[in-house]
């Protein structure tokens, strides 16, 4: 017995070596290697994560506010206005405690995602006035996070979204009075560059810490700040760097371009050898085209940095596959902005809206204040709505970003591998005229609605013509597969192959109809679906893979 005993004791301690190694293994340091970012073994790592939006830095959108509510300062005035001052702390202090949590983390680490990027306002960690001091309860935030994450291995890109006196001047950041005055004051300058060293100081020893964001899209063009400061944007990050350096020589750092980050004229060479670049990604019109990132490819070529894409999101599940898609096809890493907000379906997770809350938003926009006590109510309710466990969740939204099934793959999203690979055609000199128009497959306008996200589109082949499409399954087993496709003169007859399972369909109608293809094994990870016309001429709208699947919008 006491043999017995004993072996399970070493057994006991073999796995959690074993555990506690592998675990080891996967929080590294990251550092870049030519374009690629690489951990500590060598091991390419594209970081495919998730913004904590509105936790540290609330965004008035998110609260469904007008303009007397659509930055932190107007948000956190509006609450004190309704509940007092002594309350409206209490309250700041429980929303940031419940918005974030351990269970956010773990969730954000299940479904895929390998990083978070936490969007900072530095009134948080460092007081305002003649003579700032920093504030230990701000810095606990990002210790709990950093914990959590390492807890559940996802990599923390801090983000410094509201630097003292506002790089933007708009209502992303926390400028006191509108201006960038970032740049027009040195004190916020030392003050920005003390508290990055502070931030490095406390996390130089934290493998987890992917990078350091310094500036969230400083200096936007429409507004005239970028003509007068962008000049001022490098030197400043160059301090900041330099100042970084002097106790921090391990973490990587980002840099974004002005003009919410998009503009990177000013970067000429790298000022560090652990620096990768940024941009991020909207599609505020609908995608008739999907926008153009070939300016950031050629930079990349030129700065031999890797390039990631800082946020993306706020549309619908057809243009997350579509651009998330072409980010990894060109090895571009990204962060879906943000991991959740109010009344939603557009992101992974909503945060239900408070009774009475339209009453607290029309204030926000001039209205009628509400009683007290129905504020009061409102506010408290939020409290309790935004713990993750009473969010609504959309498997649809966080299979888009990710490129994954269950999911509706429209038929123009098919791969960025290029001919013979992704696609086949017989004319190659032919360009579409609408949708990835630097390719010979031919994509119709099928409805513009503008009132929509995207526009409906779909791809027309003829005889031996095909597209392939490519996806992820997190577990092997049966999905049932059927698309939407039209016959454009007569019954045309399809070969579609689920990996390498060839399945026959015959297309009859002329106007779009879903087709049933059959159930079919799909393995864990990558798997393919191709479609080949045999004979005639189709024009497929879109594909569906999975069953069951519950509030799904497309």
């Amino acid at each position: 017995m006491r043999i017995l005993s004993s072996l399970l004791i070493v057994l006991s301690i073999s796995i959690f070596s074993f555990a506690q190694n592998k675990q080891e293994k996967a929080i590294s340091f990251l550092h870049t290697n030519g374009q690629d970012i690489v951990n500590e073994s060598g091991q390419k790592i594209l970081l495919k994560g998730v913004g904590l939006g509105n936790w540290l830095l609330p965004e008035g959108y998110m609260w469904k506010f007008g303009i007397n509510g659509d930055r932190p300062r107007k948000i956190e005035k509006l609450v004190t206005d309704l509940i007092g001052k002594e309350k409206a702390a209490n309250f700041w202090k429980v929303f940031r405690q419940n918005y974030i949590t351990e269970a956010d983390i773990k969730r954000i680490a299940e479904l895929g995602f390998n990083s978070v990027r936490p969007a900072l306002n530095s009134r948080l960690f460092l007081t305002e006035g003649e003579k700032p001091v920093y504030v230990e309860e701000g810095f606990q935030l990002i210790d709990s996070l950093v914990t959590w994450c390492k807890k559940y291995n996802l990599y923390v890109i801090i983000d410094m979204h509201g630097a003292p006196g506002g790089q933007t001047g708009a209502n992303i950041d926390d400028s006191p009075n509108n201006i960038p005055e970032l740049f027009i004051e040195r004190k916020y300058q030392d003050q920005l560059v003390e508290l990055w060293v502070k931030l490095a100081q406390r996390y130089k020893d934290e493998p987890i810490v992917a990078a350091y964001d310094l500036l969230n899209e400083p200096l936007p063009i429409n507004t005239g700040a970028a003509d007068k400061y962008k000049h001022l944007l490098e030197p400043l990050y160059k301090r900041i760097t330099a100042a970084i350096r002097k106790v921090d020589q391990k973490h990587m750092i980002t840099l974004e371009g002005f003009n919410w980050s998009n503009d990177w004229s000013l970067f000429t060479k790298p000022f560090d050898n652990n620096v990768f670049y940024q941009f991020h990604y909207y599609c505020w019109a609908r995608p008739d085209n999907l926008n153009e990132i070939d300016e950031f490819l050629r930079k990349r070529d030129e700065l031999n940095t890797p390039i990631w894409v800082g946020e993306t999101g706020e549309k619908g599940n057809a243009i997350y596959w579509a651009t998330t898609q072409l980010f990894e096809s060109k090895n571009i890493g990204f962060s879906f902005w943000p991991w959740k907000k109010m009344d939603t379906k557009n992101t992974p997770y909503s945060i239900n809206k408070p009774t009475n809350w339209d009453l607290i938003a029309e204030y926000s926009k001039g209205g009628a204040k509400p009683d007290p006590e129905i504020a009061e109510n409102a506010l408290n309710e939020l409290l309790n709505n935004v713990k993750l466990s009473n969010c609504i969740y959309f498997e649809d939204v966080c299979n888009a970003i990710l490129t994954r099934v269950p999911a509706k793959i429209e038929a123009e999203n098919y791969g960025h591998d290029g001919l013979n690979r992704s696609y086949f055609v017989l004319d190659t000199t032919n360009k579409s005229k609408y949708y990835r128009k630097n390719e010979p497959v031919k994509i119709n306008l099928e409805s513009k609605d503008t009132d929509q996200f995207w526009s409906e589109q779909s791809v027309e082949l003829k005889q031996h013509e095909w597209v392939a499409y490519t996806f992820e399954s997190l577990t092997a087993g049966k999905y049932m597969f059927s698309l939407s496709a039209s016959a454009t003169q007569q019954a045309a007859e399809l070969r579609i192959f689920i990996n390498n399972k060839k399945v026959k369909a015959t297309v009859y109608n002329k106007e779009f109809k879903e087709i049933s293809i059959g159930d079919y094994k799909l393995k864990k990870g990558k798997n393919t679906i191709k479609i080949l016309v045999n004979s005639g001429i189709v024009k497929v709208d879109w594909i569906r893979i999975g069953a069951g699947m519950t509030n799904i919008i497309f």
